[in-house]
């Protein structure tokens, strides 16, 4: 059964990338049917339209200029998310916090994150692991794709996979070793999470 799911991005869409090669070359089996970008110039929309993708650019700041609230977004953007019926929501590199508004309608929503659970959550999270490396307080760092909850990078882990650190490294040698573990992991757990799916019917 070929599932639908849509992904969320706010800027290059690299993680993107690695989900719509696995479509084109069979490891996953599943349709991506929507990209949503909060950003109108985020990169990750040329490769959802070199892909043959369908897009939505979905700006907070109208809602802003209009004097609407964060809720009103959210709740708009998941009114419309429902027409599509997706299977799995997927968020990555997504740079909006989504409120319980979104949330409340979809239980099918996973994050990427780079870094290990309850370490780091939030923004910046490789730049200040790297900080604490060089502070001696930790070793390594690492990424997790988890279940989305109103709790930011709180959500139940899907999958971990630990990074090392080597001291040696800069900020872009840690960054293109996370980078390169999470365009792995996030196929993973897109097809950890369909397969649950599948094993339900």
């Amino acid at each position: 059964m070929t599932r639908n799911i849509i992904i969320f991005i706010s800027g290059n869409g690299s993680n993107l990338q690695a989900i719509i090669d696995s479509v084109k070359s069979g490891t996953l089996n599943c349709n991506i049917s929507l990209v949503v970008s909060n950003k109108k110039l985020a990169f990750g929309l040329t490769r959802a339209a070199q892909a043959n993708i369908p897009t939505l650019i979905f700006p907070l700041k109208p809602y802003k200029d209009a004097g609407k609230s964060r809720n009103e977004y959210d709740e708009d953007l998941a009114k419309k998310m429902k027409e599509y019926n997706p299977d799995l929501i997927v968020l990555a590199g997504w740079m909006h916090i989504l409120s319980i508004n979104f949330l409340k309608y979809f239980d099918n929503i996973i994050n990427l994150h780079p870094a290990l659970p309850n370490k780091f959550d939030g923004v910046n999270a490789i730049e200040r692991a790297y900080d604490a490396f060089k502070k001696g307080e930790i070793t390594n760092t690492g990424v997790m794709v988890h279940k989305v909850i109103p709790d930011i990078d709180k959500g139940e882990p899907l999958l971990i996979e630990e990074v090392p650190i080597l001291e040696s490294d800069t900020l872009d040698d840690l960054e293109t070793r996370i980078h390169s573990t999470e365009h792995r992991l996030i196929v993973q757990a897109v097809k950890k999470f369909l397969d649950g799916l599948n094993q339900q019917i």
